[in-house]
């Protein structure tokens, strides 16, 4: 134990000294994050490459003083040294993009190259829940369990001191798991990375005057997802293989909502945007600390979740349903438009009622194909209007004239529809109807579109019109 303290106390003092540093040479030569008062908060201009004196205080703690060879502490260094050439590669990768703006296709390269590097270091997911899982695919498991890891740190970057604190508590409870376990090989390669974070926060934290850059959240996730990889095999129950993933939840958890939040808006996943978990605490009117340490609260929650259920088996099913219970809470206080839309459609009807009238529409469009003059035309158009909830109808269709009312006027909008050679559909719909709304642009559409296959030679330029009218 003294051994593991003086390992930790080294990185700390190292980084402490490297990193006021390595914030000065990068200032001088203008390596800086520019604030934009929308995504980036800060005030002014802050060097963005503090990964560099993490990943270097990191190294150094073994290196300096050398341990003799026959040590207890050189005996247990063999996972580091396994995990060396990853970490190097994603601090490096990480570098780059502070440097030069790597595309992002680039950067996942160089991702999927650390991750490869651990595998062939021997740092896998072996089994699940206490279950040998020695197969093909635990090589690509592992590789997006890691490249998860590492974009999960990299995203969750968006404060001064939240990348760095969030490092520092899931470091500090595998640390604590792996005492537990008595894995001493990842006790010595956890504590020294503590001990760096540890000392860089006291630089990065609100006011900050450094960033971790890509170079230090790459490193920091890239390691605390071999650490975790290496945790869970240890695992004797499935719940067991949940505890790793509490103790990274926060940043994991902000990862998944951003792809899944990309995806129903349609948006390329590797899209920036102002929708990350800090960003909703700052619009619900926290300052940057405090959301900042409100997020070190529920990190440190979940750390406690993740050791009492790691460690009180017999409580483990009803310790993981309490933990998701607060993450579904928690997400719902953030208010995540996108999700409470993608609720409604699943669960209240929209879905159902949005396929039942794409099914309709094509209905309409056959129908409308195999009509054989106007007249049959006006009446498969007059149906479909009332089922899109259309109330009323003028059409002027191979010049016949057709004209359909629900009911008395009522204050309505309406659109016209120009057809070849003085033909028409003019529909009206009532403001605020209910009635299919999601359907009523692609229904219009669809009307267009059978009509001109239908009566062919549509005036050029012809395009619908829509006015507004009300009493």
């Amino acid at each position: 134990m003294h051994s593991l303290l003086w390992l930790g106390c080294r990185a700390f003092v190292i980084s402490l000294v490297l990193t006021p540093i390595c914030r000065d040479v990068f200032r001088s030569f203008g390596v800086m994050d520019q604030p934009d008062a929308k995504r980036k908060v800060h005030r002014y201009p802050i060097p963005r490459v503090g990964g560099l004196a993490i990943a270097v205080s990191y190294l150094l703690a073994y290196l300096i003083p050398r341990p003799d060879p026959g040590s207890p502490l050189a005996e247990q260094l063999s996972l580091v040294w396994r995990l060396i050439p990853g970490a190097a590669l994603a601090c490096a990768i990480g570098l780059l993009d502070d440097l030069f703006s790597l595309r992002p296709w680039i950067k996942l390269v160089g991702q999927i190259g650390a991750a490869g590097l651990a595998c062939l270091s021997g740092v896998r997911i072996l089994s699940i829940g206490g279950a040998p899982t020695d197969a093909w695919w635990n090589v690509p498991l592992t590789i997006i369990w890691l490249l998860a890891c590492m974009n999960a740190f990299n995203l969750v970057d968006g404060l001064d001191g939240l990348a760095a604190g969030l490092g520092l508590f899931a470091t500090l409870t595998v640390f604590m798991a792996a005492m537990i376990q008595h894995n001493m090989l990842l006790a010595v390669a956890t504590v020294p990375l503590a001990g760096a974070v540890l000392a860089f926060l006291c630089y990065n934290f609100n006011p900050a005057t450094i960033f971790l850059g890509d170079s230090g959240s790459l490193l920091i996730g890239f390691l605390l997802g071999c650490y975790a990889a290496i945790w869970s095999n240890k695992s004797a129950t499935l719940f067991g293989m949940t505890a790793p993933l509490m103790a990274l939840s926060i940043p994991l958890l902000d990862v998944v909502l951003a792809v899944v939040r990309r995806f129903l808006r349609h948006e390329p996943i590797f899209t920036a945007d102002r929708g990350h978990i800090h960003h909703r605490l700052l619009d619900r009117g926290f300052t940057p600390r405090r959301a900042v340490l409100m997020l070190y609260g529920l990190c440190g929650l979940a750390a406690a979740f993740s050791l009492l259920q790691f460690v009180m088996h017999s409580y483990a099913t009803a310790i993981v349903v309490l933990f998701c219970l607060f993450v579904l809470l928690g997400v719902q206080y953030l208010g995540y438009a996108e999700f409470d839309l993608a609720g409604r459609l699943l669960f209240g009807g929209d879905l159902q009622r949005t396929v039942s009238a794409q099914l309709d529409l094509r209905k309409f469009t056959r129908a409308l194909a195999a009509a054989a003059n106007a007249t049959e035309c006006w009446t498969i158009v007059r149906e479909a209007c009332v089922k899109f909830g259309f109330h009323q109808v003028r059409a002027r269709l191979a010049g016949e004239l057709f004209d359909y009312s629900a009911g008395p006027e009522v204050p309505a909008w309406t659109s016209r529809v120009p057809l070849a050679n003085g033909d028409y559909v003019v529909l009206g719909r009532p403001f605020g109807s209910g009635v299919l709304p999601m359907a009523v642009a692609p229904f219009v559409d669809a009307l267009r579109q059978a009509l001109v296959e239908k009566f062919p030679e549509i005036a050029p330029g012809a395009a619908a019109e829509m006015t507004l009218t009300g009493q």
